[in-house]
């Protein structure tokens, strides 16, 4: 989530504004937030997330979706846009400004989003019923923090380094962190200020 602060309005009034801006904003709460542009390597380790999972689902019943769709998440009065996301849900194929019903959502860590996404994000995203999993990726330490919900309803983590394998059983694709930091290798970077 971005550091500008817009303006307080309610998710109707924020669709509609929204569809008028040249600038993508976020919506919790009533309140407005400016999304800040990417680095270089945020933008490589989305593309290469999106690009195995869109050629993974191919011809299936589920779709990936990459941060230029908006995620509606009502039991948290918020529209976030998630660095990736998969629907395999058959109302979400008719909702032309959001979807509703992920079963996996992944961001790509920040400084300045890091705490948010952890947090707050996380935490309306656990409202989410069909969401199955959660996967936050650090383009500085590449650590790969995976949540999965299990039959109970909790949320389990499973830490992997840059160099393990990331099952998502949720779309059922296994992930190697080669594939995921492809010409984005873990690390500091002077672009990194999103």
């Amino acid at each position: 989530m971005g550091v500008q602060q817009a303006v307080w309005m309610d998710a109707e009034a924020y669709l509609a504004w929204e569809g008028e801006q040249q600038e993508k904003h976020e919506y919790f709460r009533g309140e407005v937030f400016a999304m800040v542009g990417a680095s270089d390597g945020h933008v490589t380790i989305t593309l290469n997330v999106a690009s195995a999972l869109r050629e993974h689902l191919r011809g299936g019943p589920c779709r990936s979706f990459i941060s230029d769709m908006k995620l509606r998440v009502e039991a948290a009065d918020a529209f976030f846009y998630p660095d990736v996301m998969v629907t395999c849900d058959e109302a979400d194929r008719a909702r032309g400004l959001y979807k509703a019903a992920p079963v996996l959502v992944v961001e790509v860590l920040s400084p300045g989003t890091e705490a948010f996404d952890r947090g707050a994000k996380f935490a309306a995203y656990r409202l989410l019923p069909s969401l199955r999993e959660y996967l936050l990726i650090d383009p500085i330490t590449g650590a790969l923090d995976l949540y999965r919900r299990d039959p109970e309803n909790h949320w389990v983590l499973h830490p992997h380094s840059p160099h393990e394998r990331v099952e998502l059983q949720s779309v059922a694709l296994s992930l190697t962190g080669a594939r995921i930091f492809e010409d984005a290798p873990p690390g500091p970077s002077s672009d990194e200020s999103a």
